[in-house]
């Protein structure tokens, strides 16, 4: 489904939830790529990206983020974790490559290579050429997490982003294109906040509580490296991730 830089407005819907069960905690320091699928409960041919992406959240080497944007809602089935500011981030990063068009199932890997998602080929392609340059270094102890990220005098200036995401969900759906389906969704984004700029120079090490920012709604949390380019998301130099 492809859809120009203006979107319907949303409609309220019910939803049929069924929360699965978390796995054991799980840390990632050193992937190759993140990955980021713009997806949507209402777009028929969503699923088998959806699918793919629960493939790709059990690798070590990748970070996996579901974004469900809010502009297919209109359609008649409203997606139970749609987010204005999904779709927001899916259009920051056509502006960053100066078009306005956005579509679903959209894969962006590593904030530089956009991919339909729903080709399988090209996407494994895309993550075999990819690389992330710039280690994070995750500890816990007494609910407290640590994120340590080193000095890079090669590398320009970046944000520093908290992610937290739902391990996995499946939905119910009832209307619109995949009505009487039900579909398993993995690692889907709950909040993004940004936590700071990382010095090329100095670095940075940020401590945080766990019960801040693992939630009822969210039992993960990935740390994103991303430059910016005239506001708008560039390329992302690191990332980690870290389950309970």
């Amino acid at each position: 489904m492809i859809l120009r830089r203006h979107s319907s407005t949303a409609l309220a819907a019910a939803l049929v939830l069924l929360a699965l069960p978390a796995r054991a905690e799980t840390v990632h320091m050193q992937p190759r790529a993140v990955v980021e699928l713009f997806t949507s409960q209402g777009c028929s041919s969503c699923p088998p990206a959806d699918a793919l992406l629960t493939e790709l959240s059990g690798r070590d080497d990748i970070v996996a983020l579901a974004y469900h944007v809010d502009y297919w809602d209109y359609i008649g089935w409203p997606d139970t974790f749609g987010a204005e500011d999904n779709s927001e981030r899916q259009r920051a990063y056509a502006a960053s490559w100066g078009s306005s068009r956005i579509y679903t199932p959209q894969m962006v890997i590593n904030g530089e290579v956009d991919v339909v998602a729903s080709r399988q080929r090209e996407v494994h392609k895309a993550l075999e050429r990819s690389q992330l340059l710039l280690p994070i270094a995750l500890s816990t102890q007494e609910q407290v997490i640590t994120i340590s990220i080193a000095g890079n005098s090669e590398l320009d200036a970046a944000m520093i982003w908290l992610v937290s995401y739902m391990d996995a969900a499946e939905v119910a759906i009832e209307r619109g294109e995949n009505s009487g389906k039900s579909v398993l969704y993995s690692h889907i984004v709950r909040h993004r906040q940004p936590l700071g700029v990382w010095d090329p120079q100095f670095g940075a090490e940020i401590r945080m509580p766990l019960g801040e920012i693992l939630s009822r709604d969210s039992d993960g949390i990935a740390i994103i490296v991303q430059q910016e380019k005239d506001g708008l998301p560039g390329p992302i130099i690191g990332a980690a991730l870290y389950e309970r």
